[in-house]
């Protein structure tokens, strides 16, 4: 089955199938070939001069060594666009442009300006061709499916790599949200801060069982001093969280629990069950210890 988020499983077939891109208009594209490959400078340089009228100029194409190399870029680009063969290779090298635009952060809009800018310019090459109305309309309409390929690889290139950085920016934000801390041997302490939701339940459940898995902890305490709201489902949330924990041998025990929280949840007439909790992380150290079979003496100064 065609999988929607990684845009590389649909073939080039399918591609030019939904552009409604067949022979013919390969053809018509092959045709115009040599006279681009002549002009093409020409159009270069009027690109260019379009582009220098903005922003983008100066922070991408300023430096006189990158824009010899995007030059030549864009000759291969066009060179393949009217060589009129679209494959697996053609469509590699569209994401390639895709990934290398959303490393650079090229604004989406001025990429679509400066497609339009290429459509711009072979729509007067075309207007300088002596040839039948009809036949002129044809070639105008297999440029446009072309670049309307060409628009979407790259964008949807484009998004992956985006969509890629930003789950591994998210996942090493949870990383850190979560930090399951051994603070005695056989003792873990994960304090949270903010909203529980499911998705953040579940990473907390993850990276505790896995330290316990590492550590061999009898004792997870679960401070929720900073989470600001305890509703119904948060409070599902942590009972799941200890029920995960007592599994694998190691007791849980909810710190930080306010009266306004243990009102809420009173009010709300949720069961905790058999979760243990205590009013501060204190309570809960000395619980722990306890468990351990330690004891905590006050030195004299």
């Amino acid at each position: 089955m065609y999988n929607q988020i990684n845009m590389d499983y649909r073939p080039a077939e399918e591609f030019c199938s939904l552009f409604d891109i067949v022979e013919e208009d390969l053809k018509r594209i092959q045709g115009l070939q040599s006279i681009v490959a002549e002009k093409m400078d020409e159009m270069l340089d009027e690109w260019y001069s379009w582009l220098k009228n903005h922003l983008e100029y100066e922070e991408f194409f300023s430096d006189p060594k990158t824009l010899t190399r995007v030059r030549k870029e864009q000759h291969k680009f066009w060179d393949a666009f009217f060589h009129g063969k679209i494959d697996e290779d053609y469509l590699h090298l569209r994401r390639m442009l895709g990934e290398t635009h959303a490393r650079i952060g090229l604004p989406h809009d001025f990429f679509f300006a400066g497609i339009d800018r290429w459509l711009t310019l072979f729509v007067s090459m075309l207007n300088n061709m002596e040839m039948p109305i009809e036949e002129y309309n044809l070639t105008r309409r297999s440029i446009n499916k072309m670049i309307h390929l060409d628009m979407t690889v790259i964008i949807q290139s484009y998004q992956q790599l985006t969509n890629e950085a930003i789950a591994s920016q998210s996942k090493a934000l949870m990383e850190m949200s979560t930090p399951v801390t051994q603070i005695w041997n056989g003792i873990l302490l994960l304090p949270v801060v903010g909203i529980i939701d499911s998705k953040r339940a579940q990473d907390i459940i993850n990276a505790t069982l896995r330290k316990i898995s590492e550590t061999h902890a009898r004792s997870f305490i679960l401070d929720i001093s900073g989470v600001a709201v305890v509703d119904t489902a948060v409070a599902n949330h942590l009972i799941k969280i200890t029920k995960a924990t007592r599994l694998m041998g190691c007791e849980s025990t909810i710190s930080g629990v306010s009266p306004a929280i243990a009102q809420t949840i009173v009010d709300l007439g949720i069961d905790v069950g058999k979760i243990k909790t205590t009013a501060n992380m204190k309570a809960a150290l000395s619980s722990a210890f306890e468990k351990m079979g330690l004891v905590l003496r006050k030195l004299n100064p």
